[in-house]
């Protein structure tokens, strides 16, 4: 294969089309429908997918939950201030962590929480620079989590988020990501409904989305990037549905690259998906041929990233690039909170 580089997958993003806060009906958003054979593009509205969606279709949603992992403390010592990040859940009361500033956290640092619900040492520091983070509390740690934790949105959002359950898909149901499956934020219950009712089957699949999502590519040959690793489960339900569907002759239509990084990650070479947990890094960009995928609805994702080149590998670099010009021209509104295309 030839050098992909980085710079392919370039474009010119205004700032001001970075949405900055949720719309208050969640369905209606934009929607860019992409042909991915042909490149037609159509501008509808989020509620319209349906219309997109057949008899015998099956939808994959990610339900991981976001935890609220954001969390302030000061030093016991000093009284500095630092703020934690909670990434991974090593063991019991163990978190790996991001740490600002690193400086103030060495091991043995002991640190304190929302006036002492929470308090914490640090045992270690990672190779890249990561903490780890021993905690200590009375009670359940979820619900003081609720209590003293903010939603860590990514850092190109910089508005106060007001309502916590806007950076969260109506169906979350698995705590553990630090990062939202956005794509999955424009459905509701009742759209939710119309699918099945229209007799698409809807199948979950968990994947904990990391901070790594964020993370840029820096070398400028793609192939040399490394993939964050994150887990995933695939239910024998999940499995079973998403079988099914492509032995009928159904689609199957992820919500989200990181349903989509599941499943091709659980499945085998003759593409039949098989239950079970894992970690995965996989890295899917053009060349990369789907095992089982047939559609994606997505987010408008940040230039030169691993996921406007997931979804490159899907309906070819030009044809993406070209909706995406397309859609800073119409001004759609872009990443997390933004608007949705879905390429069929």
């Amino acid at each position: 294969m030839t050098e992909l580089k980085k710079s392919d997958f370039y474009f010119d993003l205004p700032q001001e089309l970075i949405a900055q806060d949720p719309l208050s009906d969640r369905s209606s958003s934009r929607l860019l429908k992409l042909n991915k054979e042909t490149g037609e593009i159509e501008h509808h509205v989020f509620k319209d997918v349906i219309d997109f969606l057949r008899e015998g279709d099956c939808l994959v949603l990610n339900d991981t939950k976001v935890i609220p992992a954001r969390l302030f403390a000061t030093k016991e010592d000093t009284g500095a201030t630092i703020e934690v990040l909670l990434l991974k859940r090593r063991e019991n009361d163990v978190w790996e962590t991001l740490v600002k500033p690193g400086k103030k956290a060495r091991p043995g640092a002991r640190l304190v929480f929302g006036g002492g619900l929470l308090r914490a040492e640090v045992t270690d520091v990672l190779e890249e620079g990561n903490r780890l983070i021993r905690f200590e509390y009375d009670g359940i740690f979820e619900e003081i989590l609720d209590q003293l934790g903010e939603m860590p949105l990514p850092p190109y959002i910089t508005h106060k988020l007001e309502d916590k359950t806007r950076y969260q898909t109506v169906y979350a149901k698995y705590e553990g990501s630090a990062a939202a499956p956005t794509a999955g934020l424009h459905f509701t219950p009742e759209l939710l409904r119309a699918v099945e009712e229209k007799g698409v089957k809807i199948a979950y699949v968990t994947l904990h989305v990391g901070l790594g999502t964020f993370r840029p590519v820096k070398e400028e040959n793609v192939l040399d990037h490394h993939m964050h690793s994150e887990y995933y489960q695939v239910s024998e339900e999940a499995a079973e549905a998403i079988n099914e569907t492509k032995k009928a002759g159904g689609r199957v239509i992820c919500v989200g690259t990181t349903s989509c990084r599941t499943i091709e990650s659980a499945a085998d070479e003759n593409g039949v998906l098989h239950p079970g947990c894992d970690n995965t890094e996989i890295f899917i960009y053009p060349g990369y041929e789907f095992k089982i995928l047939d559609g994606l609805i997505t987010n408008f994702h940040l230039p030169e990233s691993t996921l406007i080149m997931l979804v490159s590998a899907l309906a070819g670099r030009e044809q993406v690039l070209r909706a995406y010009e397309t859609a800073v021209h119409e001004q759609y509104r872009f990443f997390s909170f933004g608007d949705a295309m879905i390429l069929l």
